[in-house]
């Protein structure tokens, strides 16, 4: 039993589109699930609500699912969320089909299957689905409802292959995605055909992968080449930039912090050298110490008389003797020098 058909065996019975979230959806014709409930016909009012309460209404949507995108997800999702309870069965057609009734693809039917696989709306992939259901078809797999868009296919030599579903009551609509498609995708791949070409060949791709000429392969060769030249030269301005940027950063911040410099030198100049700044102070009072140094105080001229004691002695006098070895320089010096010594004496008589 393969990982899925375990999965599915440990699930209950009454959520059958539960294990969906846990596991791929199972192709049809691996399942042997089909409803084994008798299958009644209902009317849409019925499905809507509820009923029957002993199985899930069958609903089905088919198509091509290229390029699967979020147009078809959204459809699935509407198909999916008709009815409160329901499960969901998708067909897939076969590049067979597709090729002779719509064109050719570009994914194949194996990547096409795969893909409606990992869409949490599927409970089950039919594959290989007719492109005109029959009564025989829908009988098969008990379905109940053909969900898709209201707008008339015309295809296979009909205007509208939902027609005769349409009037047995069983088609449900389900609207359309505006602006994204598969037609838009390819139309997008081939307007920038030459970018994604050039792209694929930087990538490793050869030109016969790409179906690309030898004229062109050259020719986008050369434009990568001068792309690349122009990334280069594009990342050079931009590092040129960067290092400018940085320079005038650091200049502006290196010419900041030399005005803070500047100003701190001024003020302390001024603190110190200024007109009241501490040198000048400094200066005076030095100047002030060594001029007392120089010139110290006089004496006073007149000194007062002191009064002499009765108890004290008289001070002796001394006599001046002349010095016998140093005569007087001249006979005037001589005479004054005794008159004021005998003036002394007077005084002190």
């Amino acid at each position: 039993m393969s990982a899925t058909l375990l999965s599915m065996a440990f699930l209950p019975a009454e959520y059958p589109g539960l294990w969906t979230l846990t596991a791929p959806a199972p192709f049809a014709d691996e399942t042997s699930c089909q409803c084994q409930a008798p299958h009644e016909k209902l009317t849409i009012a019925q499905a809507r609500l509820g009923t029957p309460v002993d199985r899930p209404v069958r609903v089905y949507a088919d198509g091509i699912f290229d390029l699967f995108h979020s147009g078809h997800a959204r459809a699935l999702m509407q198909a999916k969320t008709l009815f409160p309870n329901s499960y969901l069965l998708v067909g897939v057609c076969s590049d067979d089909l597709t090729h002779k009734f719509k064109g050719f693809t570009v994914m194949n039917e194996a990547e096409r299957y795969e893909a409606l696989r990992h869409c949490r709306y599927v409970d089950e992939v039919i594959r290989d689905a007719p492109w005109t259901l029959t009564p025989e078809f829908l009988e098969k797999h008990k379905i109940d409802f053909v969900a898709h868009d209201d707008i008339p296919y015309s295809s296979a030599g009909s205007d509208d292959v939902y027609k005769h579903i349409k009037e047995a009551g069983m088609f449900v609509p389900t609207q359309r995605t505006e602006g994204i498609s598969t037609s838009d995708i390819i139309t997008r791949i081939v307007r920038d055909y030459d970018v994604y070409a050039r792209r694929n060949l930087q990538r490793g791709y050869t030109a016969k992968e790409l179906n690309v000429s030898f004229i062109n392969e050259k020719k986008y060769r050369f434009q990568n080449q001068v792309d690349k030249m122009k990334e280069k030269v594009k990342n050079v301005e931009e590092r040129s930039k960067e290092f400018v940027n940085r320079v005038e950063e650091k200049s502006h911040d290196l010419i900041q912090k030399w005005e803070e410099k500047s100003r701190e030198f001024i003020g302390n100049f001024l603190e110190l050298f200024g007109p009241d700044g501490a040198w000048k102070q400094m200066f005076q009072e030095r100047s002030s110490r060594m001029l007392q140094a120089l010139s110290p105080k006089q004496s006073p001229v007149s000194s007062p008389t002191r009064s002499r004691s009765p108890s004290r002695s008289p001070s002796p006098t001394f006599t001046w003797l002349p010095n016998k070895t140093s005569p007087p320089s001249s006979p005037k010096a001589a005479s004054a020098s005794i008159s004021s010594m005998s003036e002394g004496d007077e005084d002190e008589k």
